[in-house]
């Protein structure tokens, strides 16, 4: 803990100040979270710098904030028959389960879109997490790091592929997980479970061809594990 410190002060001192970042420790970890035009110039200095000597990004991926901190399903309280999910919604009341038709899951105040990266210090044993938002939520863009370090250049398509982010100067941006034609992005929450179309082999026409989707949408109920006081240590020996 006491490294952990001593980190998070050179950053808040070197850092921090002059850029207006903000370095905060949670469960013994440190984040950094930088504006998005000072995304490449800090993560140079945290890879160059003698003192920090980030020389591994181990992690890039994106994030979407959309309906960050909503919750569709009352699970507050629990019965003997588990939660109340996919019992009744609490988003449209004429029809609870269609998401879509929620306006609000795509109205947005704020920054939308993070990227979020994990570096390591092999020498210094240290390990920082560094995030930034992205400006506009229509057309997210961050600036690439693969010149910094070499293996965000997967990362980043991925990120791209699934999210939409856009890293300007990539060097090869193109969708890593999907097919081709893939129409959207996957990850992204306003994305529908069932996804906008299905594909199949045509035997008549010899080829692949696409088509709407056929799957009726659905809402699945999650299995819910709970602690049971039946099987703990202090029963056992009692018996």
């Amino acid at each position: 803990m006491a490294q952990l410190e001593v980190l998070q002060e050179y950053l808040q001192e070197s850092i921090g100040r002059k850029l207006d970042s903000m370095v905060v420790s949670d469960v013994g970890e440190l984040t950094l979270e930088v504006p998005v035009d000072s995304w490449l110039e800090v993560a140079d200095f945290l890879h160059r710098n003698k003192k920090t000597c980030f020389d591994q990004l181990i992690d890039l991926c994106g994030v979407d904030y959309l309906t960050y901190g909503q919750s569709e399903w009352d699970v507050s309280s629990a019965t003997s028959s588990g939660f109340s999910r996919a019992v009744t919604g609490s988003a449209v009341e004429d029809d609870p389960f269609d998401f879509d038709a929620d306006e609000s899951a795509t109205e947005f105040e704020g920054k939308r879109f993070a990227v979020v990266i994990h570096l390591l210090s092999v020498k210094n044993g240290w390990r920082l997490r560094m995030r930034t938002w992205c400006d506009d939520n229509d057309f997210p863009m961050v600036s690439s790091l693969v010149g910094i370090w070499s293996s965000a250049n997967w990362y980043e398509r991925e990120a791209f592929d699934l999210f939409g982010i856009m890293f300007n100067r990539h060097p090869d941006l193109r969708r890593i997980l999907t097919d081709y034609g893939f129409v959207g992005h996957p990850f992204r929450k306003d994305f529908p479970l069932s996804g906008h179309v299905e594909m199949r082999y045509d035997a008549e026409k010899k080829r692949v061809v696409y088509e709407p989707v056929s799957i009726e949408p659905r809402v699945l109920v999650p299995r819910v594990i709970r602690k049971d006081e039946r099987f703990s240590a202090a029963k056992e020996l009692d018996d």
